[in-house]
């Protein structure tokens, strides 16, 4: 079997646990390339390469070295391409698929980091933290009473994308404050919703139930604009809106209408068109919207346990075994194919 190989471009969030962890065995090689390395030096590497630990979020990656049929073809060992966190973004599935390359993800590694995120925006919004702390430091030209606030207890959560992030945030909210959690995903049994704490709704039911409506999705055709006017109009005028989704799922113009408008409570909002959003973004004008730049992923803990399973996953890719989060899986006849031919034994794991 010839010596296994996987680069990734720039930085790692924790490029200790992940190369201690991937090399630890002796047979895989990591190398660091640099986007704006010469083009030659990138595709010296790219003819050898087995595998692709790419990032997840389209703003870190130029075009020319996202996961497409073009950079493929610039790889003819290419046997996979790994995401760090549960999102893909930078990765065209389709072609991959065609081409016989696998698409995995970590995804659950980064669930309890954002879920807290989330959570923690539905608190700060719904007690005016943010706005109160700002004005005890700015002046003394309001009364107490102006920052009247209320429970969380007994709230509706309406969820859109009950996946392990969505289904995590449902369990806190539930648990510790007896919220009524619904949700939509379409591709969910009743069943299933139950056993992620949630009842399984229509998309207008959670936009007219819901005093919190979390995105908890990704970006895809299906949910691209999926948030706009109308959406918004629909929400009850005391709802607060939240998102630790992707940019793109909600229109920001339309979200300010509605908050100036006093349509919505307040929204918060972790991910954005643009990250980190400009200075004059008329959203960072709000004193009832809870900013921050697509963070809710970035902790230590979330690093640590989203690298080594990065790397524990192309162990498994290399060695020739199935991994366990597996995004195209119909791949997986087509690959078994090029897996021999490359790496020039069978692949461990059957359909």
């Amino acid at each position: 079997m010839p010596e296994k190989r996987v680069f990734y471009f720039d930085f790692l969030t924790n490029p200790t646990a992940f190369e201690e962890t991937l090399t630890r065995d002796g047979d895989i090689a990591l190398t660091r390339l640099d986007q704006t390395m010469p083009v030659d030096e990138i595709d010296k590497v790219f003819h050898e390469a087995h595998g692709y630990q790419i990032r997840g979020n389209w703003r870190d990656v130029y075009d020319q070295y996202r996961g497409h049929s073009a950079l493929i073809a610039r790889c003819p060992n290419l046997l996979a391409i790994s995401t760090g966190g549960a999102g893909y973004d930078t990765i065209h599935v389709d072609d991959c698929t065609e081409a016989g390359v696998l698409v995995v993800n970590q995804a659950g590694m980064n669930a309890e980091a954002v879920a807290e995120h989330a959570v923690g925006m539905m608190l700060c919004l719904t007690k005016k933290i943010a706005q109160v702390n700002q004005a005890l430091r700015r002046d003394r030209d309001w009364e107490r009473r102006d920052f009247m606030n209320n429970d969380i207890f007994g709230k509706t959560l309406g969820i859109v994308g009950l996946g392990q992030i969505g289904a995590r945030v449902a369990e806190i909210c539930k648990t510790a404050f007896s919220m009524k959690v619904i949700a939509h995903h379409p591709r969910l049994t009743p069943e299933e919703g139950t056993r992620r704490g949630a009842e399984l709704v229509g998309f207008d039911d959670v936009l007219t139930q819901s005093d919190f409506v979390l995105v908890a999705c990704g970006l895809n055709d299906e949910t691209r604009g999926l948030f706009g006017a109308e959406a918004f109009a629909r929400m009850k005028q005391t709802a607060y809106f939240v998102t630790i989704g992707r940019g793109g799922i909600h229109d920001e113009d339309a979200l300010a209408k509605a908050l100036t408008a006093n349509e919505l409570a307040g929204a918060g909002l972790d991910v954005w068109m643009e990250e980190p959003p400009p200075l004059g973004h008329p959203l960072l004008d709000f004193d009832n919207v809870l900013a921050s730049p697509h963070i809710a992923a970035i902790t230590p803990e979330s690093a640590l346990k989203g690298m080594t399973a990065a790397a524990e996953q192309w162990q498994m890719i290399l060695s020739g075994r199935r991994p366990p989060r597996l995004v195209n899986r119909e791949v997986w006849p087509v690959y078994a194919e090029r897996f021999k031919r490359i790496m020039g034994t069978e692949v461990v794991d059957s359909e």
